[in-house]
């Protein structure tokens, strides 16, 4: 696989062990150098056409594992592109899904990360423009950006492509926060949407949020005085990790003799 299919090791881990080896390049292009023969799988974040017709020079059979709603935003980008627009792409610098996406049409897309690039923003002259994003972001994280480029371009045409799922996971994360003295996030550091759920309930609801890879990571000192925990997951994280967290705080509680904690 050419880089994590999914960003959770234990995911990963679970594919090695199955005999899928990875390669961890940050540059897709060099990442495919290693890879001589055989098969290579594209991650969900999707891929640039430079990269796949590379692979298929090499003579590599090509599985394309990139996420549907990835899919939908790089069609897009590509009709947007073959109908005179340049782009304005919101997104992590870093993540693979950009990459891929600036691999469309380099010379017609910019990204952008912030509200001050969206005020620094020198657009080619004459150019329709047109702005998209990452789908792993949220509503709350590019409404802001999509609000200056508003204002600054009246005309500009906006395509939120967000992914539902992250969406709705942000969303009844902050939700449940409500309710609850402190969150735990069961994922990896390496999953975007993972670690913006830990922000979006500190950021939103002003609660003590935490990222955990397994139940291995969970501090007691966390829940010291707390009566109700809530738990989330990561898109990518295995259901089974998180109901071992879940069992763990139960367990946890089950022991303290103090203020018992419950999960929602």
């Amino acid at each position: 696989m050419l880089g994590y299919l999914v960003h959770n090791e234990h995911v990963t881990r679970e594919l090695q062990e199955a005999g899928v080896a990875l390669v961890d390049e940050a540059d897709r292009m060099k990442g495919l150098e290693h890879v001589n023969d055989g098969t290579v799988i594209f991650t969900a974040h999707g891929i640039s056409p430079q990269v796949v017709a590379a692979a298929q020079a090499r003579g590599l059979n090509v599985v394309d594992a990139t996420c549907s709603d990835v899919t939908r935003t790089h069609d897009v980008v590509r009709e947007l592109v073959a109908s005179g627009h340049h782009v304005v792409y919101i997104g992590k610098r870093g993540h693979p899904e950009p990459a891929g996406v600036m691999g469309i049409a380099p010379e017609h897309v910019t990204l952008i990360e912030t509200i001050d690039e969206a005020d620094a923003l020198t657009p080619p002259d004459g150019v329709p423009l047109a702005v998209t994003c990452q789908t792993t972001l949220s509503m709350w994280d590019t409404q802001a950006i999509i609000d200056r480029l508003m204002e600054r371009f009246p005309s500009i045409e906006v395509h939120n492509e967000i992914c539902l799922a992250t969406q709705e996971r942000q969303e009844a994360a902050v939700l449940a926060a409500e309710h609850v003295d402190c969150v735990v996030v069961v994922g990896s550091t390496r999953s975007s949407n993972s670690l913006r759920l830990v922000q979006v309930v500190q950021e939103k609801r002003n609660k003590p949020a935490y990222l955990v890879d397994t139940a291995a990571d969970l501090d007691p000192a966390w829940f010291k005085g707390a009566t109700r925990v809530g738990v989330t997951a990561g898109a990518s994280t295995p259901t089974h990790i998180t109901r071992e967290v879940i069992a763990a705080l139960e367990a946890m509680a089950a022991e303290a003799e103090r203020d018992a904690v419950t999960t929602v």
